[in-house]
């Protein structure tokens, strides 16, 4: 089975389209073309996805065929009480357990119904759907 960078190059070849061409046409940064047909983006965005296929000529969902599936992926309770007390002590430059891609995290600031104050961490991944909430 083909992967997704090689799916890409294949379309944009067929079309001799260059890697920049495809970006320009596209209207996506060059780094983000070359990710993908690197192998680094196993994953891509709604937006990123329906740009590609219209200028490749296919459909959305004929590249989200060759995108890795997230959703069977588990991630141990342990990772995800270690990532929350990453977050909570104001650490940076953290990666997504399922596919190592930035972590965007925040720290919720509330109050409970005692008036007391919560911290509560929250994460998603900028590129597949891990995402911590509570």
């Amino acid at each position: 089975m083909k992967t997704l960078a090689q799916f890409i190059q294949q379309k944009r070849d067929n079309l001799g389209l260059s890697a920049k061409g495809l970006a320009m046409t596209a209207n996506l940064p060059l780094e983000t073309i070359e990710d993908i047909e690197a192998g680094k983006d196993l994953f891509l965005s709604v937006t990123i996805r329906q740009n590609l296929a219209k200028i490749l000529r296919c459909s959305p969902e004929e590249i989200k065929s060759y995108e890795k599936d997230f959703t069977t992926y588990t991630v141990s309770q342990e990772i995800i009480d270690s990532l929350r007390e990453l977050i909570l002590k104001g650490s940076g430059g953290l990666k997504c357990p399922m596919c190592g891609a930035d972590l965007v995290t925040r720290v919720q600031t509330l109050y409970d119904l005692e008036d007391n104050l919560t911290y509560t961490p929250k994460a998603h991944c900028s590129k597949c759907s891990f995402h911590i909430t509570e």
